[in-house]
């Protein structure tokens, strides 16, 4: 479907909440390019990734608010007077999640409400009302109760992550029924990146199979790697949020390339691009990082997207996982001052 919003009338205004990660950085390069003023949320004033926007990204303008502080978010709000706002802020490391289950609810869960809240006293049902997207996760189907997963698959979640997800994403339905807030939710599966946080399995691998490529590793200590996932990449992914709130109704949409990959699947990928094929040698299953309930597989049927919005991935999951070795290969040789063929 055409996009239907008019962009020659003015320039338009967009919000960002988790403007320090990988979708939020994506996101903030798309609005950009669609000539967007671009403004990032962020709490407090000693986020270490606070500098990174600055230097990368000086398009954007940084507003200080909290997710945990309603005032702050209205606040924020009228400040900028948005025509968009996206929600990708959250505490969104499943496994710590389980150690800090009531700051990830508070964040992950109140944090979508108050920030409903705050659009709906500052403008959300007005004549030009604020168009919210919020980031909704296939952790919400944890347990699966079919395969693939769609908009209408029963929720069963895992973790406090996925718990606090799934109130964030009905209370999102709830002011969108209740008060006509134009409000969407992306379904979005696993999506990954250069610019995934360390701390995630993908790119813990990817940074590790580099360091044992240029000799500064030798070994990868990992938990489970029977789990499969539906990987696609974090740059395709943020055309759908933006696309989902170009249309004529807001509606809620499972994002995925319908394709599924064990962790050793992504081991064994990373591994080969390097030329190390025999990657059992070096890897280690460490019992820390099991988590207490896992999830075992988890997989999108994108039809919804794919018919509607007209989205669909580019980059495949050998290319991806290419990508984010590549990228690490010469961080991990600049730190070194190595030199690569």
């Amino acid at each position: 479907m055409p996009v239907t919003c008019d962009y020659s009338r003015r320039v338009r205004r967009a919000l960002i909440t988790g403007i320090t990660g990988q979708d939020g950085q994506y996101l903030a390069e798309l609005l950009h390019s669609k000539n967007y003023e671009v403004f990032g949320l962020i709490k407090g004033q000693n986020n270490p990734r606070i500098d990174l926007i600055r230097t990368e990204f000086p398009f954007v303008e940084l507003v200080s608010a909290d997710l945990q502080d309603l005032s702050s978010l209205v606040a924020a709000l009228e400040q900028v007077q948005p025509d968009e706002v996206y929600n990708l802020g959250a505490i969104s490391f499943v496994a710590l999640s389980f150690k800090q289950a009531e700051l990830t609810a508070n964040v992950t869960g109140l944090g979508v409400l108050r920030l409903l809240e705050a659009i709906r006293m500052v403008g959300g049902s007005s004549g030009n009302r604020i168009r919210f997207y919020q980031a909704s996760s296939s952790e919400m189907f944890g347990k699966v109760r079919e395969s693939p997963q769609t908009e209408s698959t029963p929720f069963y979640p895992r973790s406090p992550y996925g718990c606090a997800k799934v109130f964030g994403h009905d209370i999102t339905v709830n002011y969108r029924d209740s008060y006509g807030l134009f409000a969407c939710s992306g379904i979005l599966f696993n999506h990954e990146s250069p610019r995934r946080g360390i701390e995630f399995v993908t790119r813990k691998v990817t940074n590790a199979v580099a360091r044992i490529k240029l000799g500064l590793q030798e070994t990868l200590a990992l938990g489970n790697l029977d789990p499969r996932r539906d990987w696609g990449f974090a740059g395709d992914y943020v055309q759908a949020m933006w696309q989902m709130l170009q249309q004529d109704e807001p509606g809620d949409y499972v994002v995925a390339t319908g394709h599924t990959h064990s962790v050793r699947d992504f081991v064994d990928a990373a591994f080969r691009h390097v030329g190390l094929d025999d990657w059992e040698r070096f890897v280690l299953q460490d019992p820390r990082f099991f988590r207490p309930a896992e999830v075992d597989v988890l997989v999108g049927d994108a039809t919804k997207a794919r018919t509607e919005l007209g989205w669909k991935p580019q980059v495949d999951f050998e290319s991806l996982v290419a990508m984010m070795v590549d990228h690490d290969l010469n961080l991990e040789a600049g730190k070194a001052g190595i030199e690569l063929p």
